[in-house]
């Protein structure tokens, strides 16, 4: 499958690690100013108005009650420190301080685009949200989840079309021929993980711990498969979310909202497409995949138990928020399980 992609120009880890420390150098300078701006245009996050089945928030309002306020869409900040080092290698490649950008049609257009598309898409329903637009506040469901649609189905076209995807790598047993079916399963992929993101973004250095540490992995696979250029969007991804995270941590300057969470999430999907390690992400993504499920296990609970719960409150993370655990706490423990987790997939997706 990685015939698919071409494996040159090379890029060195050395300057994959000098990318990172340049996104995250950007990201640290373009905070303050940034976080400036949001407070002077009162671009702050809301309370919940109601869970996703229309009833009342109370874990949520019990303990981030004192967030209200707080400047959101930070994730702008993520993919512009991104997209501005991806644009500034381009420039040193024109320039011939290096002989290759990471603005590559064959390894990081299509995970540029997707970051670029998703972002706009959460950007909006932000947007909607800090205005009050909306039933409940943001984007409707419906105009939602068609958009994520829309973009998957044209990146499950462009694989399976133009770049003749058509099949999905079973570690330990081999490629798996799926043909048409090929679409179906990247639409889910797609629409899942960065849903799954989206659900994990509630507590404060949560998601962007986790997908530093998820980025970090699939930048180690993809590097060691020879997609250096791959591997060095990867390694500037990371830089850019660490220097968010620097500020997120308790208490949180700032949130990175839908526009930071769907393009991420969305992000980790295509690049998992992109190296066939599809079945590797569930563990590199492990606690976005238990934090989808604990949302779906409440929802149909509720509905086919008559109201009742299996979780205090869901995703996951208020589960152990209203078992008193303590916000940074919560967030450690999941650092660690999502660390575990991740090691695992890179072993697997290495001897796989």
């Amino acid at each position: 499958m990685f015939d698919l992609l071409p494996s040159r120009p090379e890029i060195s880890l050395v300057l994959c690690l000098l990318y990172a420390v340049f996104a995250f150098g950007v990201g640290l300078l373009l905070t303050p100013p940034f976080v400036s701006f949001l407070r002077r245009n009162r671009v702050g996050k809301q309370l919940r108005v109601e869970t996703m089945d229309g009833g009342e928030p109370t874990v949520f309002r019990t303990y981030h009650q004192h967030k209200f306020g707080t400047p959101t869409m930070g994730g702008v900040l993520i993919w512009g420190s991104i997209l501005f080092t991806v644009l500034f290698s381009r420039i040193l490649s024109l320039t011939g301080a290096v002989e290759s950008s990471l603005l590559q049609r064959g390894q990081v257009y299509l995970p540029l685009f997707t970051m670029l598309a998703l972002g706009l898409l959460g950007g909006l329903d932000d947007y909607l949200n800090i205005s009050g637009v909306g039933k409940k506040r943001g984007l409707d469901a419906l105009p939602k989840i068609g958009a994520l649609l829309l973009i998957s189905t044209l990146g499950a076209l462009w694989f399976y079309g133009k770049l003749g995807y058509d099949s999905i790598y079973v570690p330990f047993y081999g490629d798996i021929i799926i043909g048409a079916w090929y679409i179906p399963v990247f639409i889910f992929i797609l629409v899942g993980t960065s849903n799954a993101v989206n659900f994990t973004d509630g507590l404060d250095g949560l998601a962007g711990g986790l997908l530093v540490i998820a980025f970090g992995a699939f930048g180690m696979l993809a590097y060691l498969e020879g997609l250096a250029v791959l591997a060095a969007f990867c390694a500037v991804c990371v830089g850019a979310i660490a220097a968010f995270l620097w500020h997120n941590v308790p208490p949180a300057l700032f949130f990175m909202g839908d526009t930071g969470s769907l393009a991420l999430g969305g992000t980790l999907a295509v690049i998992a497409m992109m190296i066939d390690q599809v079945l590797v992400l569930p563990f590199i993504g492990f606690v976005f995949v238990l934090e989808m499920l604990s949302v779906i296990i409440q929802l149909t609970s509720k509905r086919l138990r008559g109201g009742k719960k299996v979780f205090r409150a869901a995703p996951l993370h208020h589960h152990f928020e209203a078992l008193e655990w303590g916000e940074s706490k919560v967030t450690m423990r999941l650092w660690i399980i999502g660390s575990f987790f991740a090691v695992l997939g890179v072993i697997i997706g290495v001897f796989g």
